[in-house]
């Protein structure tokens, strides 16, 4: 995979006071900003083209990345407008600037030692999503793997999707027919969660995942971030 996307644009509400005046991506642990992290990753994988969806204190992100080419990357910025597009829309705004191959994204707010390397390079389905164990925070979990390597929306047990996943541009293709007219959609561009469209793949046996033990965090509170700075930094 040559492409990436990193999901920059949510407003962090519950990291608060600390994102009033920084995006949650560029906020730092173990030294660097987290979205750092992701670029240093995604180089040493081959990504070599990334872009980076904003909305929340955008104009922050060129002036900290650049042109991305200190990490031997070309970031693109897809600039979403002051109400973020969700993951879905903008995901489908973005598409234009990632290629006609699979891409890998990830979003920006989480650290883990996933290996970027060890994805596929073409997903088997539309989608192949990296789960691990589920959270404190999330006990409840999201989908579940089988044991054929397959994802699916219903049963138990559930894991937590990761926040990374490999996509084919082909789960977006008809993305109007799934999520109808849902509050969102009648703007321009659309905003929508991502979330249905990988349900109705996965009941198509369309979506592939693999579990991952290592390190993981979803850096979804003030109280997350200092932990996973500590350990970082341990």
């Amino acid at each position: 995979m040559r492409h990436a996307l990193i999901f920059a644009a949510g407003l962090g509400e519950r990291m608060r006071p600390l994102t009033d005046q920084r995006p949650k991506p560029l906020l730092e642990a173990g030294g660097k900003p987290l979205i750092v992290w992701h670029l240093e990753k995604l180089a040493a994988a081959g990504v070599r083209y990334v872009v980076v969806n904003t909305s929340h204190l955008a104009q922050q992100f060129p002036g900290l990345l650049g042109d991305g080419s200190r990490w031997g990357l070309r970031i693109r910025y897809a600039y979403e407008g002051p109400t973020p597009l969700e993951t879905g829309g903008g995901m489908l705004n973005a598409l234009p600037l990632l290629g006609g191959e699979p891409f890998v994204a990830v979003n920006g707010d989480i650290h883990s030692d996933v290996d970027y390397a060890s994805l596929p390079q073409r997903p088997p389905g539309l989608a192949h999503l990296v789960m691990v164990d589920n959270p404190a925070h999330h006990p409840q979990g999201d989908f579940v793997l089988d044991a054929g390597g397959r994802l699916h929306g219903d049963g138990a047990p559930r894991l937590t999707f990761s926040g990374i996943g490999v996509y084919r541009r082909e789960l977006l293709q008809d993305w109007r027919a799934t999520i109808g007219d849902a509050p969102g959609t009648e703007a321009t561009p659309p905003r929508f969660r991502l979330a249905p469209l990988l349900r109705t793949a996965m009941a198509a046996g369309q979506v592939h995942g693999a579990h991952h033990s290592g390190r993981w965090t979803d850096v979804g509170t003030p109280a997350r971030l200092a932990e996973l700075d500590l350990r970082l930094r341990g």
